[in-house]
């Protein structure tokens, strides 16, 4: 009878210590806007990280995913980062350049020449620089960027091959002005549509086109509502892995690494399936009932001369020539190499 006591003491002393434990873990909530689909790259990604960071701390981060913008767009992720209500996030370009803006930087289109320039540079020396000094000034902590494929135009109205073909257009960009600046410097006027709002724009007609990568086509269904797609590759289009940096230099040494490590994890596979997409662009997006226009060289350089100029001149007017300049060096460099 005692022996039985015992045994039943001591079960409930390690039901109570395990309860204990849970109650210790840290939430993590992490939002991102992509479908809840494994063929999202951002969605696969999210999956391969919960399951990384709660192995490695043993349950002691507690990974909340969070897909589909069931936290709200761009803007309100990362509103709700720097409140540290949300722990985690991932977020495009656009709304990361509104609330800092150095981040426009990377909206300089027709810059980088493939996948392999682009990650040396935002994995090097610059983008360790201008992360740093956005965590300073945002609170949030830029832990790395997945490239999301190139942006290219598509649109219900005609094939689009040169910029000439833009005009009379109704496009739909990102929420930060550097966007409707690089639509304009092409000759068609632009209209700031925030993400969740994009597929019903392009249903009623509120705007004629839009501009994208390859995941984002496919993943949102932009294509029911579109007829032509352009394959300029105007910009690299990227995705931030974003963590309010209190809660990150709040966990132990331990948990830091596992964060760093899982999301390292995350970039190869959210990056290697984007690569895929785009090698293959022609074929996915033919398949699903666009039209593909192909860019020729002659062609995409009429594009850069219009663009390029007049989005680098708004950049450098809003936030001086220093981050610009870096960033014409960085690319400089590896050219060089």
């Amino acid at each position: 009878m005692k022996q039985t006591s015992r045994l039943l003491g001591a079960t409930a002393a390690l039901a109570i210590l395990a309860a204990a434990g849970a109650a210790q873990a840290k939430e993590l909530k992490y939002a991102h806007f992509q479908a809840a689909d494994m063929s999202s790259p951002k969605h696969a990604a999210a999956l391969a990280f919960e399951t990384c960071v709660e192995g490695k701390t043993s349950g002691g981060i507690d990974v909340q995913v969070f897909p589909a913008s069931q936290l709200g767009d761009g803007g309100q992720v990362i509103e709700g980062l720097q409140l540290g209500a949300i722990q985690m996030g991932v977020v495009h370009d656009g709304p990361i350049s509104a609330v800092y803006k150095p981040f426009a930087v990377f909206a300089m289109p027709y810059l980088f020449d493939d996948q392999a320039m682009a990650w040396s540079i935002v994995d090097g020396p610059f983008g360790e620089e201008l992360f740093d000094d956005m965590r300073s000034q945002t609170g949030i902590r830029v832990l790395g960027l997945a490239d999301n494929g190139v942006r290219n135009f598509t649109n219900s109205k005609v094939p689009v091959a040169e910029p000439d073909d833009m005009k009379g257009l109704k496009m739909r960009v990102m929420t930060a002005p550097v966007w409707t600046k690089l639509v304009e410097s092409l000759g068609a006027s632009a209209t700031p549509v925030p993400w969740p709002e994009l597929p019903g724009a392009l249903q009623q007609g509120v705007v004629d086109g839009q501009e994208n990568g390859v995941t984002n086509i496919v993943n949102a269904s932009l294509y029911q509502h579109q007829k032509y797609v352009s394959l300029d590759g105007h910009v690299f289009s990227w995705h931030a892995y974003m963590i309010n940096d209190a809660f990150y230099e709040g966990l132990t040494d331990a948990e830091r690494q596992a964060v760093n490590e899982c999301v390292e994890i995350s970039k190869v596979i959210h990056r290697g399936m984007t690569a895929a997409q785009d090698a293959n662009a022609a074929t996915i997006l033919g398949e699903k009932g666009l039209e593909v226009v192909p860019v020729s060289p002659d062609q995409k350089a009429k594009f850069r001369a219009l663009a390029q100029p007049a989005v680098r001149e708004y950049i450098v007017g809003e936030i001086g020539e220093d981050w610009p300049n870096k960033l014409d060096a960085a690319v400089a460099d590896y050219r060089g190499q």
